[in-house]
């Protein structure tokens, strides 16, 4: 049975239009136009247990106001849930004592003091014992290299290390559930890397369910099998990532390095130039016809070096919303 179960999802906001100027402040006050935003609409999706599911999607897809339903900070406007058996608005204490959620742009941490008090806190909000604590806390902060930062003034730590402190907060009562909004956003490569790596190994201990959100697909293609991905509140695709370049890439990359200087209109006749600098070379040429084009290639130019690949995931997953924007 999966631990996360969507059907039809969905949330709705009302906002209202209001023009420039006075006049428009006063016709206001007794009509105003009523308009919905809908950021949700209608997705469906399981999570079984231990898996480690990206959510990804455009700024205003949808991400987070989903994660907000099933955390249950916000009520659906329709739809139904059960993660871990409760539905999750209702905010039953069995719910909260199991799931956690962590918002890479707020802070639960308090930031005028140490770490480990706001972590002492929170051991007593969700009733941990004092020697499951200890040993939780070891293991966390041994995963994440932070046993010297635990007694700085929060304010005082880096991004990343404020980073890192939210982690331990948010796996520190070890729930099952986890929902992971952006927590690498405004990391450096190294934070980001060390996150990634605590992330994993937490998970393959532990057999926790993530679902995670980011704009930085190393995280979503280091850490997930199986990647999410709506645009406008719509589901699009619900798969293992490098599966959806096959579906939507007609299109493979060749590299290209020459002993002579060669010109773009010369490497033109092969296939799309990318980039060229005389000696190094980018084609994009269609996957049917790249067989041949390598062969009148490697026949035909000073190659010394030549190297194929798949299009750049990005190029994927930009193809995708636009086709999702056609059908809208």
């Amino acid at each position: 049975m999966a631990v996360i179960q969507v059907r039809d999802l969905q949330k709705n906001y009302d906002y209202y239009e209001k023009e420039l100027g006075l006049k428009h402040s006063v016709r206001n006050v007794f009509h105003r136009k009523k308009l919905v935003k809908e950021a949700v609409k209608g997705i469906s999706l399981d999570v079984e247990e231990g898996e480690i599911v990206g959510f990804i999607g455009p700024n205003g897809a949808g991400k987070t106001t989903t994660l907000k339903m099933l955390s249950g900070i916000l009520h659906p406007s329709s739809g139904t849930a059960l993660v871990n058996g409760y539905v999750p608005w209702e905010r039953k204490k069995g719910y909260k004592m199991n799931m956690s959620i962590v918002m890479g742009q707020k802070a639960q941490l308090n930031w005028d003091l140490p770490a480990n008090e706001s972590l002492y806190l929170n051991k007593c909000i969700y009733e941990v014992e004092d020697r499951e604590y200890q040993k939780t806390l070891d293991e966390l902060v041994e995963l994440l290299e932070v046993g010297d930062l635990l007694k700085v003034q929060v304010r005082r730590l880096s991004l990343g290390e404020r980073m890192k402190m939210e982690l331990i907060a948010s796996f520190l009562h070890r729930p099952k559930v986890v929902f992971l909004d952006e927590p690498t956003i405004g990391l450096d490569f190294l934070s980001q890397k060390s996150i990634r790596e605590f992330i994993r190994s937490y998970n393959r201990q532990n057999k926790v369910t993530i679902l995670l959100t980011s704009h930085y697909l190393n995280d979503i293609e280091s850490l997930c099998k199986r990647t999410i991905i709506i645009h406008h509140g719509s589901l699009l695709y619900d798969g293992d990532l490098s599966g959806l370049n096959g579906q939507l890439t007609q299109k493979k990359i060749l590299k290209l390095q020459f002993s002579q200087r060669v010109s773009g209109e010369t490497l033109g006749a092969y296939g799309t130039v990318v980039k060229n600098d005389g000696f190094r070379g980018v084609l994009e040429i269609e996957k049917h016809k790249m067989k041949g084009q390598a062969q009148r290639i490697l026949q035909d130019l000073p190659v010394t070096d030549i190297n194929i690949e798949d299009t750049p995931i990005e190029a994927a997953i930009s193809e995708l919303f636009r086709k999702g924007e056609e059908r809208l």
